[in-house]
């Protein structure tokens, strides 16, 4: 028998790809990509197939950045491999 945590990613992309794409199904799978810290000082929107990504301060945009591949990767899996094809990262003006 396998232990439950093996099971649930599994089980949270067969859900994610069953549901129409949303902004609430994008923001559910970045949170679920990066992590409850990450998605506190970020907020996303999909434009096409580029994923926004607005960061609160210029070191969380270069922490974002830094990790934008395995982001990628994640969202890809949550999402389908052509829903997000790339990620831009943004700070708020000064």
């Amino acid at each position: 028998m396998r232990p439950i945590h093996h099971a649930v990613p599994g089980a949270l992309v067969e859900l994610l790809r069953g549901t129409p794409l949303s902004p609430g199904k994008v923001g559910f799978a970045w949170r679920a990509a990066v992590g409850p810290a990450v998605e506190r000082v970020t907020s996303v929107k999909l434009a096409g197939r580029v994923l926004v990504v607005e960061a609160s301060s210029p070191q969380w945009a270069r922490e974002v950045t830094r990790s934008a591949d395995v982001i990628l990767t994640r969202l890809q899996t949550l999402l389908g491999k052509d829903t997000v094809t790339s990620i831009t990262v943004r700070t708020p003006p000064t």
